[in-house]
């Protein structure tokens, strides 16, 4: 059991916190999430300031990967977005947008405009 090393508080309940704080200090926030930022761990025994500091850490955690989950999902709507509007643009070809039979005789008149073409 080490004592916080913000406040200085020994006390044994609040380890946990004391690791988390630790790891703030030396603004390691891998290792801060893997002591349990995330959790709403606390040591009561902690000075005000120092309990303070943990929850604005853990308060400035939680926004971030919100926006970064907000980011991603924006990103993720827009490339949806520009493959259905590539998709419209597309250019349909002539006999797929025809009726059959509109489609045949633009096939004849294509073809007897090639063979009055001089060559």
């Amino acid at each position: 059991m080490a004592p916080c090393p913000a406040c200085g508080c020994a006390s044994a309940g609040g380890d946990a916190a004391h690791r988390i704080v630790d790891a703030l200090r030396v603004d390691d926030l891998d290792r801060a999430i893997d002591a349990g930022l995330l959790d709403d761990i606390d040591c009561p025994a902690c000075s005000d300031a120092c309990r303070a500091l943990l929850a604005d850490a853990r308060l400035a955690r939680r926004t971030a990967l919100a926006a970064r989950e907000r980011f991603r999902d924006r990103a993720l709507r827009l490339a949806q977005r520009q493959r259905e509007r590539d998709a419209r643009r597309a250019p349909a070809s002539a006999a797929a947008s025809l009726p059959p039979a509109a489609a045949a005789a633009l096939a004849r008149a294509k073809a007897r405009a090639a063979q009055r073409k001089p060559e």
